[in-house]
């Protein structure tokens, strides 16, 4: 797989590279560029030792993609499974063959997640490319910096804020067709104000409507049954609406925003299982707020927050089954509620060779939910539940503190070398105080080159539904919830290379390995009296979530820009995976499984003896090169082309156990090539044609569910400024 992969990446082409019409600005970007999510400070990306990639609001703009997840798919080190399928699927990270729950995804600085959910995870279709200033993505280990979740990764959603003064305009429609009977609408339209004087006002809407494909692959050949004639096509709906006020100058940087997102998704049952009448809706309220204010040119305190509150609603009706018009009886609804509040307060200071950062925070978590089911398929059978009155919290408190250091507070001849420091405490109400770290020396070997490498610790807090889901068997009385589990811990190892020959090619290069402890798996429980050959399903114990294993990630990332001439740019990255899952019996918590046989429910396999497993599932390697030529002042072509290489996915396998488990089936490796051609139609308005998947290639992602096809789309975009004198 790896040898395929270099060679694709050779004579691939792929992603993008940013500029204005006509104009070289590719110099002028990476000057004006800066990050702040990799130290907490500004600091030049080429100048961090970490493997980083900060994404502008024109690169965002040319991207091609149309979500959050094509565009970040983009990127090296980055997988997303969902990705190709139908809008508005289930779309998960995984971040250097990091779990999709051990990637930190932020917006202005504020985590957001999904705390109602079983892992705590937020799907990437809930947040569009609307209102976006940048995008910071900081590979690796960064528990010291951002706590709990950062074990593969931070990805930092920067949103507007001033712009020139006076009143700015940004409105932009997309229509197309991805495949037979589908369509795409969104509109996406954008205001600001700016006062010279630092005031600014934005605000916007987002909207997307979507008929799309049956999610599921469609196995019916009987022309007679009734499920081949009536195959549901799977619609979704987005609506964001979104504003920011806020106040910056040469002392401060303040603001306040507010976003509320509603959406909607046709579901389906499972792999190939269509489902007519199942139907998920989302809505956030999410309230960010901030300030920075900078004492002098050596220090500054900055303040964070944010409040969000989250609603996830789903209901599977009933389904008609035969021409007669028969149901299948079943009615099914549940409600999941979050809330979160974090806030943090940090002090920034710059001396002689030392930069660094001293902060804290209070991280407060809420979820409940409630379901109802009915059925009539064998007589009448309903059942609720109502988690309210546990009020289900969490709360977590932080300190951290980090600093880097250059050779220059020994003597100007060690100025070439520095090191960076960070050490976080964290307080957990469950598991109590973690403690993590990182190292993270670096040198410049001559000018335009780094060489850095960093070893950094990590940690996962367990989700508030695997600590505290309240399901018990009537038997053993073991509950579904954890209250004993312990985080999951990492150590990660990095050993980095950056190389900016001159103003046209930079060259970047990683090597990784991550080794995750206590990794927390969903297990069944058995009767321990009997062998687990003899088992069925009267000697079944319960369900819950247990510290079992250790999970190992390594890997190769390789990325390259370069400007061929004033006219042709070239862009390409490699992402080499590999990994292993590790379990003992040894490991297990006897004390919570009553001494009953474990199974996990990931591979169906029982945890008496040693088990090792090669490759991790939804991990493959990964390859973009991208083709930018400007002909002329005007006109823009760019074509993408992404190689995802060959892997493994999940299935339910019913002889795994008396109750099934999952099992592993390999999944092909595919390339994607899409096309854009731009061209500014008046002034100010820019045509787009985009052509995705233009070979109509037939590939999978996710086993049993159905990826888009060639795809047409048209995106019109009109950006204006007016200079009011103010």
């Amino acid at each position: 797989m790896m040898r395929k992969a270099i060679l694709v990446v050779t004579i691939l082409v792929a992603s993008q590279i940013s500029h204005a019409q006509g104009a070289d600005t590719t110099k002028a970007v990476e000057l004006k560029s800066v990050t702040i999510t990799a130290t907490r400070s500004e600091k030049i990306p080429m100048k961090v030792g970490r493997s980083i990639t900060v994404l502008s609001t024109s690169q965002i703009n040319n991207s091609g993609a149309n979500t959050m997840a094509e565009l970040l798919s983009q990127q090296e080190g980055i997988y997303i499974v969902g990705t190709g399928q139908t809008p508005g699927q289930l779309q998960s990270i995984f971040t250097r063959g990091a779990n999709s729950n051990q990637t930190n995804i932020l917006i202005d600085g504020v985590k957001i997640s999904n705390p109602s959910s079983t892992d705590n995870v937020i799907d990437l279709s809930e947040i569009s490319l609307a209102n976006i200033d940048r995008i910071e993505i900081v590979r690796g280990s960064h528990s010291t910096l951002y706590g709990s979740s950062a074990i593969g990764g931070v990805i930092n959603i920067i949103t507007k804020k001033n712009k020139t003064p006076g009143i700015n305009t940004d409105l932009e429609i997309i229509s197309g067709t991805f495949g037979s009977g589908t369509s795409l609408l969104a509109e996406n339209i954008g205001l600001n104000y700016t006062n010279k004087d630092g005031l600014y006002v934005n605000a916007g809407v987002y909207n997307i409507d979507v008929i799309g494909l049956n999610a599921t692959i469609d196995t019916v050949t009987n022309p007679n049954d009734y499920k081949h004639n009536h195959t549901d096509k799977d619609g979704f709906t987005k609506t964001d609406l979104f504003g920011k006020l806020g106040y910056s100058n040469e002392k401060w940087d303040v603001f306040a925003s507010y976003k509320n997102v509603n959406q909607k998704t046709d579901l389906d049952k499972g792999a190939y299982n269509d489902d007519d009448n199942y139907i998920s809706k989302i809505q956030r309220n999410l309230t960010t707020y901030g300030g920075l204010y900078k004492i002098n040119n050596k220090f500054s305190v900055t303040y964070t927050g944010g409040m969000t509150d989250f609603k996830y609603v789903f209901t599977d009706d009933s389904s008609q089954i035969n021409i007669a018009g028969f149901y299948d009886g079943i009615y099914f609804t549940g409600k999941h509620k979050a809330n979160v509040s974090n806030n943090e307060l940090q002090a920034n200071f710059k001396l002689k060779g030392i930069n660094g950062v001293l902060g804290g925070g209070l991280l407060h978590e809420k979820m409940t939910f409630n379901t109802y089911f009915y059925s009539n398929t064998f007589g009448v059978y309903e059942s609720t539940q109502n988690l309210d009155s546990l009020k289900i919290n969490v709360k977590t408190i932080n300190q951290f503190a980090h600093i880097d250091l250059d050779g220059s507070i020994i003597g100007n001849k060690y100025k070439a070398f520095a090191i960076g420091l960070g050490v976080r405490n964290t307080k957990h109400d469950l598991f109590g105080y973690n403690l993590t770290y990182e190292v993270n020396p670096s040198l410049k070997v001559r000018e335009g080159s780094l060489l850095f490498a960093a070893y950094s610790s990590g940690f996962n807090a367990p989700s508030l539904y695997q600590l505290y889901a309240p399901e018990k068997d009537f038997i053993s009385g073991i509950s579904r919830g954890n209250k004993t589990l312990k985080p999951e811990t990492s150590s990660s190892y990095e050993l980095g290379y950056k190389q900016k020959i001159n103003d046209n090619i930079t060259f970047t290069m990683s090597y990784f390995k991550t080794i995750v402890q206590n990794s927390i798996d969903f297990v069944y429980l058995w009767n321990k009296s009997k062998s687990t050959v003899t088992l069925d399903y009267g000697d079944y114990r319960g369900e819950t979530y247990m510290n079992i294993g250790k999970q190992t990630n390594q890997g190769l990332e390789v990325a390259i820009q370069s400007k061929v001439s004033g006219k042709l740019w070239i862009t390409g990255n490699l992402s080499l995976i590999s990994g292993k899952l590790d379990y003992s019996p040894s490991n297990i918590d006897n004390s919570h499984t009553q001494g009953n046989h474990v199974q996990l429910f990931a591979s169906g396999a029982f945890i008496n003896k040693e088990e090792e497993t090669i490759g991790l599932v939804r991990r493959p390697s990964t390859a973009n090169v991208g083709l930018t030529y400007k002909p002329n002042i005007k006109l823009s072509l760019v074509m993408n082309v992404r190689y995802v290489g060959p892997r493994s996915d999940i299935y339910f396998n019913a002889t795994s156990g008396p109750f099934g488990a999952l099992g592993t089936t390999g999944v092909a490796d595919y390339s994607l090539t899409d096309m854009d051609i731009s061209y500014p139609i008046i002034k100010n308005l820019t045509a787009t044609l985009r052509v995705e998947n233009i070979f109509d290639i037939k590939y999978n992602e996710i086993y049993g569910y159905s990826t888009r096809g060639r795809g047409i789309y048209l995106t019109l975009r009109y950006n204006k400024s007016s200079f009011p004198h103010i």
